[in-house]
């Protein structure tokens, strides 16, 4: 067996988003695998049905947003017309061409079938003033962008430096035959819709006096010409209508934690207007928010009905995601519990079917019977690579930290390892902090232990898939408990295997991570080798330039310009001084969550200062690099991150 290495990513496949088709035995899912001379990503359609598994789409193309007609016999999907932008198409499965149903200027997400399959409901955001055409693009002038609202830009965006246009998001319709578009829903507010029913459907909207600061959402359902009010003041990630009308399956998230507070799920009353709480006496999130790296173009699904009265959902708890089942009187047991990162999910009477990934398999497709229980795989997309790779599986670990909390995380031997020999550690930090590292494969992880390191892999105070209190306390406390915590696991890992060579320590981490790196290397020289991605150093600066800092700073740090000192303190760059660590800083050039002048600002005070440093800039990359940023670009990162390493920790 070979060990893994950095160009793997082309030989990984992600299999994610399955969805069953109604009035069928079949499920459909995508498979999306990572082209290299392309430099990109395509995804394709797969079918399977209780035989075997048939390939639907065969076009290069990334496509999305797939959905299934009520009655069973068309699929519609999102993917990219002539122009690259996002449009509906249809695919019968009596056979045929795929058909291209919108033909909208900005291009089209979030559609679906009514609910008598004549038309499809679809999400456009439109500038709210267009741009007057030229006859020649040459004769373009530059045009100035008058900004009047805080909420102008977005990591990832479709304008220069992130930067859109005033838009919001409307509902249309398209009727099928033919082809006559009507808008549903409209105005100075983004509309969202969850779900179509007979009679009527559920949508959401932000409407609010002061859009700026209004982080929620009002649900609605209409029926008829008649709205009701379901639910106000929260985050709906799903809401959806039994199959008998009466009650609604809501995911959703208040703001009573901010960005800490856990998804939770309501049962909404039709006939009796009332909703009661399911899931928050479990203490544990709703959903995945687990950091990966290989499991692309993957529709998250919360829940799901299976029957007028029962559903079942996703859970995150002690680093794994789990499935379960409820119903509408506030009944919830575990089906499905293990290692693993349950991160697609669907569901009819008689099967759950799951995507499933674990520390040593990229993803698979699986059925989980809920008669039986019984959990069978459905596909090979990645025993090759898994059958022919010397993937290390770690080790799971749970210590105490400094105040008696109990920290979990994992620990990996390099791969090849020899009893006798001494091997560095490398401690790797995620973002959030409000995700968490899982029982999931992690290419990363996997790529520093094949070059011959240890890996350590925790989740500090901030994580989810524990409680509230928990995720919560990392809140208006950065770079000390949450600091403690890991400080707290190399401890731990280090007095447990004396093999562990504590004179070559490594640290890295990108974004929460990447700002937890630069505040370790400015409180201790333990560390003789450090590596920032897309992180943070200054909070004073993020609150203004990041397209999140204006709120982020008020919920994370607990403070604003009124209280610049607190800022200052938690701020990674007033600490440059003490910085005796070799850092290496590695940031995206269009990162418009964590802007590069974050590392800018480190780069320049270290380097005046003297200091080991270098600085490696990513152009036409936001902050998703790592994920799904330019296969090129991904594979330069990871090379970087092991020179780096290699260059400064001692190997044996």
């Amino acid at each position: 067996m070979s060990k893994v290495s950095i160009d793997d990513i082309f030989n990984i496949k992600s299999v994610s988003s399955p969805l069953t088709v109604p009035n069928t035995d079949r499920v459909t899912y995508l498979v999306t695998q990572t082209v290299e001379d392309k430099d990109t990503y395509y995804s394709y359609l797969h079918n399977y049905d209780g035989r075997g598994s048939l390939q639907l789409t065969y076009k290069n193309e990334s496509i999305s947003g797939v959905n299934h007609s009520n009655d069973g016999t068309m699929t519609l999907f999102t993917a990219p017309d002539d122009t690259g932008k996002s449009q509906v198409f249809i695919l019968r499965h009596a056979g045929g061409e795929r058909e291209q149903l919108t033909f909208e200027e900005d291009g089209v997400f979030g559609a679906q079938f009514s609910h008598d399959d004549l038309s499809v409901y679809y999400h456009v955001s439109s500038p709210l003033q267009k741009k007057e055409e030229t006859k020649d693009d040459k004769d373009q002038k530059p045009e100035a962008a008058v900004i009047t609202r805080m909420k102008y830009k977005s990591d990832g965006g479709p304008g220069p430096y992130g930067v859109f246009p005033e838009k919001y998001t409307a509902v249309k319709s398209v009727n099928i035959k033919s082809k006559e578009t009507e808008t549903v829903l409209s105005g100075e507010e983004n509309y969202t819709l969850h779900d179509v029913f007979e009679g009527g459907f559920i949508y959401a909207t932000d409407q609010s006096d002061q859009p700026d600061f209004n982080f929620a959402q009002t649900l609605y359902m209409r029926k008829g010409e008649a709205d009701t009010l379901v639910k106000n003041d929260a985050s709906f990630i799903k809401a959806v209508m039994s199959p008998d009308q009466n009650n609604i399956l809501m995911t959703m998230m208040t703001r009573k934690y901010k960005n800490a507070t856990h998804p939770h799920i309501e049962i909404y009353d039709v006939n009796t207007t009332d909703s009661i709480d399911v899931t928050t006496k479990l203490d544990k999130p709703v959903g995945g928010l687990v950091v990966q790296d290989t499991q692309q173009n993957a529709a998250s699904n919360s829940a799901d009905w299976i029957s007028n009265t029962e559903y079942v959902f996703l859970v995150s708890e002690f680093g794994s995601v789990n499935l379960y089942r409820g119903d509408v009187e506030g009944s919830i047991r575990p089906l499905l519990r293990g290692e693993h990162n349950i991160f697609g999910m669907t569901a009819d009477q008689t099967a759950a079917y799951l995507t499933i990934s674990t520390h040593v398999s990229p993803s698979e497709l699986y059925k989980f019977d809920l008669e039986t229980e019984v959990l069978t795989q459905l596909t090979e997309e990645n025993h090759d690579y898994v059958s022919h790779k010397n993937l290390v599986k770690p080790e799971a670990i749970e210590f105490s930290s400094f105040d008696d909390t109990v920290i979990h995380g994992w620990f990996m031997k390099p791969a090849g390892y020899e009893t006798g020999q001494d091997y560095p550690l490398i401690t790797n930090i995620h973002g959030g902090p409000h995700a968490l590292y899982a029982n999931t494969y992690f290419h990363e992880m996997q790529i520093l232990a094949a070059a011959g390191y240890a890996v350590l892999f925790v989740n500090p105070r901030g994580s989810h898939s524990y409680s509230q209190e928990f995720v919560d306390a990392v809140r208006g406390d950065y770079g000390n408990g949450d600091y403690k915590d890991i400080m707290a696991a190399v401890d731990f890992i280090t007095e447990k295997y004396d093999w562990l060579d504590t004179d070559n320590l490594g640290v890295t981490g990108g974004s929460y991570g990447g700002f937890m790196t630069n505040w370790i290397v400015g409180h201790t020289n333990r560390f003789k080798a450090a590596v920032t991605q897309r992180s943070i150093s200054n909070w004073i600066s993020f609150r203004g330039v990041s397209d999140i800092g204006y709120y982020f700073t008020d919920w994370q740090i607990l403070a604003g310009l009124d209280d610049i000192d607190k800022l200052w303190h938690h701020s990674p760059l007033k600490y440059a001084k003490n910085v005796e660590t070799p850092l290496l800083i590695l940031h995206g050039e269009e990162d418009i969550r964590c802007p590069i002048e974050q590392g800018e600002q480190l780069f320049i005070e270290l380097k005046s200062r003297g200091k080991e440093t270098e600085f490696v800039r990513f152009p036409k990359s936001s902050h998703e690099l790592s994920r799904s940023g330019k296969p090129s670009l991904r594979m330069q990162r990871l090379s970087h991150i092991v020179r780096w390493f290699d260059q400064y920790l001692t190997q044996n």
